[in-house]
């Protein structure tokens, strides 16, 4: 279950950073909810999770997810820039939490 809870943790971390940048300065007071509650849900979930999980195994996990998702609907939703490098530092994070992942939890 600690599993699930960090999947959710990290789809919460990522509506609290794209429903931040929607906020415009928080003078938007829908995408200013959603922020509060992404961070609110990211951590409550994250807390869960680190119930079972180590912490040197599910925070970076949480961050790395959250990164990876902000790039691709960076990407996808707000017609960021997708350059090489982008794409490999990606993969780089990728690498290293499957790296976490296989040193044990």
């Amino acid at each position: 279950m600690a599993w699930v809870y960090l999947g959710l943790a990290a789809m919460f971390e990522v509506a609290f950073a794209m429903s931040m940048k929607y906020s415009e300065g928080f003078t938007r007071p829908l995408a200013t909810a959603i922020t509060i509650i992404g961070v609110i849900g990211g951590i409550g979930f994250l807390t869960l999770a680190l119930k079972t999980l180590p912490v040197s195994v599910a925070y970076p996990i949480w961050t790395a997810v959250g990164t990876l998702g902000t790039v691709i609907l960076g990407f996808a939703l707000l017609g960021e820039s997708l350059s090489a490098l982008k794409i490999v530092s990606a993969a780089a994070i990728v690498f290293g939490v499957a790296g976490l992942k296989l040193s044990g939890s």
